[in-house]
């Protein structure tokens, strides 16, 4: 019996993903003849039709809807394997990637890193500073193979590493604060919110507990909006623990919300590949999983 090969597979997936056959060849840096040839062997072979034709597109049938789900598990399955293959002939791994919501306090971080590092001094750090989504994309797409997360992805399972109290605060000379009264939610929609976006490619939500502020500021990283609070430009929700310093030195002020102002969530300490993490990556985790307990 002559079995369908990889490449064929991924042949099909790139049709169904790119849109057709040229597209799909471009994908994979292929010819177009080549990439056509592999979709009719796999459909000679098991008999089956995957596209029909619907006016000038080519599209799935309900056999090859089934087909193109179980090709993309059967697909990242195997790089799946190949990577962790990789990494144990490896040993000890040259490079670990990292990506760590922005609600982590960072100076917490550092601290873990710079522990790490006294044990791997040979080990490189790649470290990507996300939000919400583009925290998921990291470790869904296998940019990451240590991930600190708000919430864990379909698929993955990580562990709770530390409660986060979120807290709204502005510099002490803001109006907000000059009104000398506990506040609404409705006292803040008429003043300047500050939010950090998403850093997912596919931008699906806001962090920083967006009210539907008549002003918004948004901008790409905390520190910006910690400066920009500081200066009396505007509100925002922060992790209490990131603003720790500001708030000891009177740069910002917890904001008196009208039946408290905390709001909770929790981080979550996710291996990407946990079967296949090597000594670098579990050291690592272990090393925030103390850090954090110890906080």
């Amino acid at each position: 019996m002559t079995l369908i090969t990889l490449d064929q597979w991924r042949a099909l997936i790139a049709v169904v993903e790119s849109g057709g056959y040229a597209q799909a060849a471009e994908r994979l840096h292929k010819s177009q003849s080549t990439v056509t040839y592999a979709v009719q062997k796999l459909q000679r072979l098991l008999d089956v039709q995957v596209f029909q034709i619907d006016g000038r597109k080519a599209m799935l049938t309900d056999s090859g809807q089934v087909l193109y789900r179980r090709a993309r598990s059967l697909v990242e399955d195997a790089e799946r394997l190949e990577r962790g293959a990789r990494h144990l002939a490896a040993g000890i791994e040259p490079i670990l990637r990292l990506a760590v919501e922005i609600l982590f306090p960072t100076w917490l971080l550092l601290r873990c890193l710079d522990h790490f590092a006294r044990d791997y001094p040979e080990t490189r750090i790649d470290l990507t500073e996300s939000v919400l989504g583009g925290t998921d994309e990291a470790l869904i797409e296998r940019r990451a193979d240590l991930v600190i997360c708000s919430a864990i992805p379909q698929g993955f399972s990580g562990e709770p590493l530390m409660r986060v109290n979120l807290v709204p605060a502005a510099h002490p000379d803001h109006p907000l604060h000059r009104l000398g009264r506990d506040l609404t939610l409705q006292d803040l929609r008429v003043h300047r919110q500050l939010v950090v976006r998403d850093s997912a490619i596919e931008r699906k939500r806001e962090s920083g507990g967006w009210l539907g502020a008549d002003q918004r500021w948004t901008v790409s990283n905390k520190a910006t909006s910690i400066t920009a609070a500081c200066m009396g430009l505007g509100f925002a929700w922060y992790a209490e623990d990131i603003i720790r310093r500001e708030l000891d030195a009177g740069e910002l002020k917890p904001l008196p919300l009208r039946g408290g102002g905390l709001r909770f969530g929790t981080l979550y300490l996710v291996l990407a590949e946990p079967d296949f993490a090597g000594p670098a990556v579990r050291h690592l985790a272990e090393t925030i999983r103390r850090h954090a307990q110890s906080e």
